[in-house]
């Protein structure tokens, strides 16, 4: 019967290439490697080594034997090696689906700095509506997600990550663009470019502009932020939203201010209500949680 020592032995003969550098290596004595090296060939009945003069030399069928050898000790040395790396969390695969507002620019970069210094982790970035990143946390698709408060689904969780203040934005050259920042009663009268009137955002800042009395000249509405920095870029009018697209817009054509008083945007981090997460999710959500924080402290002064 063939045991794993045996192999253990075979293998590091034919790496150093003698009896005595292969006990040296096990660590055990040469006669317990000749031994296992006999055994080995009785229960084979191969002949794996020739003696030529004071030293051995592989046959042709131990040399043949040896490829598969090495091929079964390479494969469980790469699952050894992945152990190490998930328990050190630098291996693994992590799927994540985000509203296009952070798939755009701010959770890309985040991916980036978070595989520095993890090269075995892959991962998986997709990008649509909030409604649809909650479908795919839901079918197993996506192990985290994050997309744009309040969602709710039965077999997801919805926790809401820490609040993000949201800014105004307006042509690079008109007169609002020199203000340090922006109130209600600055956009009197100015063309305005709204959000989709389906969204908790989008009532709030209605509610805020409702509350000082501002009317506003409605234009355009659309339902991405992207679209409507854009408008803002070409002349089109003002808005308010969300710092993430609004910063992917800094230096084309938009001017960037604070918003007072304080409108919140608020995101909904999505796992399954089924799974836990893997060690991998875990470590990316608590990293995202910290970047959320930092990123609003810097775009809200």
């Amino acid at each position: 019967m063939l045991n794993s020592r045996q192999i253990e032995a075979f293998r590091a003969v034919m790496l150093t290439g003698g009896i005595t550098s292969a006990a040296e290596l096990l660590n055990i004595s040469q006669p317990a490697v000749s031994r296992l090296i006999g055994d080995l060939q009785y229960a084979l009945k191969l002949t794996l080594f020739e003696r030529r003069g004071s030293r051995i030399a592989p046959t042709s069928e131990a040399l043949s034997l040896y490829q598969e050898v090495e091929r079964s000790f390479v494969g469980l040395e790469r699952i050894e090696q992945t152990a190490r790396d998930l328990q050190a969390r630098r291996a693994g695969t992590l799927r994540i689906a985000a509203m296009p507002a952070l798939a755009i620019g701010f959770l890309p970069r985040f991916v980036a700095r978070f595989l520095e210094g993890r090269p075995r982790v892959d991962m998986s970035l997709w990008g649509s509506s909030s409604n649809m990143v909650m479908d795919w946390v839901a079918a197993g698709q996506c192990e985290l997600g994050f997309g744009q408060a309040p969602l709710e689904h039965a077999t997801v969780l919805s926790e809401k990550s820490p609040s993000v203040a949201a800014v105004a934005v307006v042509p690079a050259d008109h007169p609002l663009a020199g203000k340090e920042y922006l109130q209600p009663r600055d956009f009197a009268g100015e063309a305005f470019i709204s959000l989709g009137a389906s969204t908790l955002f989008r009532y709030r800042i209605d509610a805020v502009f409702d509350d000082h009395g501002v009317n506003r000249t409605q234009r355009v509405e659309t339902q991405l932020t992207m679209i409507a920095c854009a408008m803002v870029a070409s002349g089109a009018g003002v808005a308010i939203v969300d710092p993430f697209t609004a910063e992917e817009y800094a230096g084309r054509g938009v001017a960037i201010r604070r918003f007072k008083p304080r409108i919140n945007f608020e995101l909904a981090i999505l796992q399954s209500a089924q799974r836990s997460l893997s060690t991998i999710a875990q470590d990316f959500l608590d990293g995202f949680r910290a970047e959320i924080i930092a990123f609003d402290r810097r775009s809200a002064g």
